[in-house]
């Protein structure tokens, strides 16, 4: 598990939208209602749960800074 700040990957974002198995859900209209992520994968949630909370994303963090 990730303590602290995450680091930025530029691949690893443009890699997750543009890949083949989210075009796929999203066109298939598969897509979870915002919140109700536990019901299709307990597990995952759990997980991203916890390291949402203890780790922080840089670019967030900047944007707050000059909001």
């Amino acid at each position: 598990m990730k303590f602290g700040m995450r680091k930025p990957s530029l691949k690893k974002r443009i890699s997750a939208k543009t890949s083949i198995k989210r075009q796929v859900v999203h066109r298939a209209g598969l897509k979870m209602p915002k919140g109700k992520g536990w019901i299709r994968n307990p597990k995952k949630y759990a997980y991203n749960k916890v390291y949402n909370k203890t780790s922080f994303d840089l670019f967030k963090l900047i944007k707050k800074l000059f909001k």
